[in-house]
């Protein structure tokens, strides 16, 4: 059984002051077709922060909410993730402020009309994935990027990875903040306890990822030749090659060490130099041997498609239930061929799969197999 939302409310979301959409389907696509400005992303969005982050624009909490609400934005849903123990009520949006809170806005997840400690309790009910034009420009971007492609995509299968990665960074940026103090001395046993954090986080990320990547890599080798390129994928950063020479807990007292070490290097620079926060995924065209930055817009795009349905396809077989699937435009600079190998690829998954597109010509190839609905003006309507 796959993951699939029966029903989802938005609250003085982006543009919608109030919207509710109600499924008699389950996992077959759901496809938003209308013109640009619509508000068929911010449909999508909203399902993105049912998941651990900060949603798919990446944007601030206090810059999702609709202008001129008089309350907070929130978003609900009634979902299924799979596990054949039926439906759950989940939900996130920014707690109500008083007059002498303005700025500090605070994020409430709920599950089960409980309260939960934070987003990243998502990751332990489903799992959803993604794909947006501005993640065109993967491949041409910083490391940055292309790490939190990674980590995203590994949710699926370790949960916990959000909570490593939070937990180094909050360590990371208590170690930058007291190296940056320069009106009082450092306590070196409080430098040494954060930097024992980093390392033992910082070990537990970048072990995950390199697992990650080698099964994600056969994935992609037993898969059968399809319309999708298939790629090659390589770990570039200093924790992640020490792992694969030499043993966790040796790696973890040398990261502590060299971080000990770096201290009047990072005071300087103002932040810390090296680290799991560095590490780079490569990404390769395997057929052509050539590096994704390197490949033509089209072959990018379809790379990128080729990672997330191997990542889906990873999941499903390792969880029982692949990701719940959020495309947006994804089907508009794709040739016949390569749109009806996604279309095909998309149902074989079994689960639930949102789409958007401004022609709903470019989606013939699921009629009859999907769930239309046209958006306009902030609002929806059964196409």
């Amino acid at each position: 059984m796959g993951v699939f939302v029966q029903s989802l409310k938005l609250n003085n979301f982006r543009s919608y002051a109030s919207l509710r959409i109600t499924l008699d389907t389950r996992v077959e696509p759901i496809i938003l077709t209308g013109p640009n400005g619509a508000g068929k992303t911010n449909i999508l969005e909203a399902l993105s922060f049912l998941a651990p982050g900060r949603g798919l624009r990446r944007a601030a909490l206090s810059e999702v909410g609709r202008i001129g609400a008089p309350s907070q934005w929130a978003v609900a849903a009634t979902i299924n993730n799979g596990n054949g123990t039926g439906s759950m009520d989940v939900g996130t949006g920014l707690a109500p402020m008083s007059a002498d809170q303005q700025g500090n806005n605070k994020r409430l997840v709920r599950v089960d009309g409980n309260y939960v400690a934070g987003p990243a309790a998502f990751a332990d009910i489903w799992s959803v994935s993604w794909l947006t034009p501005q993640m065109d420009r993967l491949f041409l971007e910083g490391p940055s990027s292309r790490r939190r492609f990674l980590d995203r995509l590994m949710l699926g299968l370790y949960p916990d990875h959000a909570r490593q990665v939070s937990a180094y960074e909050r360590a990371m940026r208590e170690r930058n903040r007291l190296l940056s103090m320069t009106d009082r001395p450092t306590d070196p046993a409080w430098l040494s306890a954060l930097e024992g954090r980093m390392a033992a986080h910082g070990i537990a990320v970048a072990a995950s990822r390199i697992e990650f990547a080698e099964l994600l890599l056969g994935q992609i080798e037993k898969a059968p030749e399809g319309p999708f390129p298939k790629a090659s994928l390589t770990l570039d950063g200093s924790v992640e090659q020490a792992l694969l020479t030499s043993p966790a807990t040796q790696v973890e007292e040398m990261m502590k060490e060299q971080l000990k070490h770096n201290r009047k290097r990072d005071a300087q620079n103002g932040r810390t130099n090296e680290g799991p926060h560095k590490c780079d995924l490569k990404i390769t065209h395997k057929a052509k041997n050539m590096p994704a930055e390197q490949c033509s817009t089209g072959e990018q795009k379809a790379l990128m498609i080729g990672l997330i349905l191997a990542n889906a396809h990873l999941t499903k077989l390792t969880t029982g239930a692949a990701p719940l699937m959020l495309l947006d435009e994804v089907v508009a600079h794709l040739d016949n061929e390569r749109r009806l190998g996604l279309f095909d690829a998309l149902l074989n998954l079994e689960s639930q799969c949102w789409l958007t597109g401004t022609d709903r010509a470019l989606f013939e190839g699921l009629t009859g197999r999907a769930k239309f609905f046209e958006v306009a003006d902030s609002k929806v309507y059964t196409a």
